[in-house]
């Protein structure tokens, strides 16, 4: 099995009938939560810096903001690989991702310089919490229900 295939596989289901997923593997894959709890953290690092009672994360500017969204943007397989070669260092999965952003953020000056307040006030059960709760929304919203409508209109006609 390639890293593709095992960072995006669902269940067991993936053998012999991953065509009749295919349309969840992005989002419920280990890749698509990986990739929600980078935007969780990225999320929650612009809210710091909007926040003037925390004068230590100041607001950014647009082109860090738009720097620092390009590591939730830009998110492909080959970041959620790298995380999980973090993950093989620190045994622990929402660590890796704090880590993958600190370095993503180390290419840019003014990011550079308030990556130590990535995951601040934060357990992995708050990133985990909302990542699971993303992923199943946009399951829901993007796969279940308009699939569960071309059901509907099928035993309807």
């Amino acid at each position: 099995m390639s890293s593709l295939t095992s960072l995006t596989a669902i269940s067991p289901v993936d053998g012999r009938y991953a065509s009749k997923v295919d349309a969840l593997r992005n989002t419920t894959s280990e890749y698509g939560l990986i990739r929600f709890r980078v935007h969780v953290e990225v999320s929650w690092l612009e809210q710091l810096a909007h926040d003037k009672n925390i004068p230590e994360v100041p607001l950014m500017s647009g082109q860090a903001a738009w720097n620092l969204r390009g590591v939730t943007r830009d998110f492909e397989v080959q970041h959620a690989e790298r995380i999980k070669a973090i993950e093989a260092t620190t045994n622990h999965d929402v660590k890796a991702v704090e880590y993958f952003i600190k370095e993503q953020m180390a290419e840019h000056d003014e990011l550079a310089n308030m990556s130590e307040f990535v995951h601040f006030a934060c357990t992995s059960e708050d990133i985990n919490n909302l990542s699971y709760a993303m992923m199943l929304k946009q399951a829901r919203d993007a796969v279940v229900l308009p699939e569960m409508d071309r059901l509907i209109t099928t035993l309807r006609g």
